[in-house]
């Protein structure tokens, strides 16, 4: 059994969206060549998500980003002195963090499915943490 430690760079761009970091990941976990076993992914960053849904119809992600802001807008009521409550709010939501078990050095992931990294405080540099456990 081996445990390896990676962490991944991603810069997004806008002040919300979802990246799709499924090939970043993928690349690294060849690296590792781990053949079973799993991925925890962990987002240390309090503004910023990881989730995994559906990679084929991008209007998902528009849908999912306009029913966030729906429900957590921005509040001049808020009170934390950044004025980014919200994208606190929505972190905690979505989580920031995701497991995903690997066979044969792949990721097990549905036919749909993508791993995403949720910018709710851009544009930044932000950081993943990758441990992949296994044999």
């Amino acid at each position: 059994m081996k445990i390896i430690n990676k962490t991944l760079d991603v810069k997004t761009r806008k002040d919300e969206e979802f990246v799709d970091i499924t090939n970043m990941v993928n690349e690294v976990l060849k690296e590792t060549k781990i053949k079973n076993g799993s991925l925890y992914l962990f987002v240390p960053h309090t503004t910023a998500a990881v989730t995994i849904n559906e990679n084929t119809d991008p209007n998902v992600k528009k849908d999912m980003l306009f029913s966030l802001r729906q429900t957590f807008p921005i509040e001049k009521e808020f009170l934390h002195f950044e004025g980014n409550s919200h994208a606190h709010i929505k972190s905690s939501v979505i989580g920031n963090d995701q497991i995903v078990l690997i066979e044969k050095n792949e990721l097990v992931l549905g036919q749909w499915q993508a791993l995403y990294f949720c910018e709710f405080d851009g544009p930044r540099h932000r950081q993943l943490n990758l441990q992949f456990v296994g044999e």
